[in-house]
């Protein structure tokens, strides 16, 4: 009494063809609407290289599927592909120091490394290398190690007159270690140099004092010419009066004598009394008013 009702209620009851025809589009309409919603489509952007790989399913390994070299995409798959994108073009590396140089005396600096990746490397770079983290694993320390080595070879003070010599050495050697890697390094600088205030009052000391002998040698300089030209004045002076002593003969003087009483001689305000004295006839002069 009861199922009459409710299928008179709900409407008659659906024959086993009926049903059939009902559920066999919902068979094919499930599985590909899950197939494209489980589907991927891994892209790789300009400028880096990808590594597609599969996730391991129920069946089958998984692992490597290919390579994307950007901008590009590996097309849709109803596999569950991914992928892991790695730059390759050049990277600038930077490592901050506090290094004990050779005088023991605590130097705070940093250096610079530029690393590319070899083109078609990205495989190797991903599965032996650690993918993105490929610099710490295994470039960082060795970096970091040539640095300190290179470093302590010199003074504190020294250091910023051979930045480039300390440069060249630390490129030479990880230029070497990094040769049969899928990693390229292009260039090394040597960042800032940070002394401790105890050299950096040295330096303006030994600055200072450099200043003061410069302006020392300049001030003997000027004593020296000064000193010749009082030498060559009184060459003159000497050779004035090695000319005035030969030419002072007993007749010029006789004559300048003669020459000096005939003037006085001609004054009308004075009274000279000439002594007459010696052979030469040169007098004493007295003078009266």
């Amino acid at each position: 009494m009861f199922n009459r009702k409710a299928n008179k209620t709900f409407g008659p009851r659906l024959s086993g063809l009926g049903r059939l025809k009902f559920i066999a589009p919902l068979l094919v309409v499930l599985p590909l609407a899950t197939g494209l919603t489980g589907c991927t489509n891994p892209n790789t952007p300009a400028g880096e290289e990808g590594y597609v790989f599969e996730k391991p399913r129920i069946f089958g390994a998984g692992g490597y599927r290919g390579t994307l070299i950007g901008p590009s995409n590996y097309g849709v798959s109803l596999w569950r592909n991914e992928v892991i994108n790695i730059d390759m073009r050049p990277n600038t590396y930077t490592e901050n120091f506090k290094i004990l140089a050779k005088d023991d005396l605590n130097i705070s600096f940093n250096f610079h490394a530029v690393i590319a990746i070899k083109s078609g490397t990205v495989q190797q770079v991903v599965e032996q290398y650690g993918a993105e983290n490929w610099y710490v694993r295994f470039v960082r320390e060795t970096f970091r190690t040539y640095v300190r080595d290179e470093v302590q070879r010199y003074d504190s003070v020294a250091l910023k007159e051979n930045r480039s010599e300390i440069a060249q050495a630390v490129s030479v050697k990880l230029k070497d270690y990094l040769k049969t890697s899928p990693f390229q390094l292009n260039n090394v600088i040597v960042g800032n140099i940070n002394y401790p205030d105890i050299v950096a009052i040295a330096v303006e000391k030994k600055l200072a004092a450099q200043q003061l002998l410069s302006e020392k040698e300049t001030q003997k300089e000027i004593a020296q010419k000064d000193a010749e030209i009082r030498i060559e004045e009184a060459k003159g002076i000497a050779q004035a009066q090695k000319i005035i002593n030969e030419t002072l003969t007993p007749n010029y003087l006789q004559h300048e004598a003669i020459n000096a009483q005939l003037k006085m001689a001609d004054s009308p305000n004075h009274t000279t009394v000439y002594i007459p004295v010696g052979t030469n006839g040169i007098p004493l002069i007295k003078g009266a008013k």
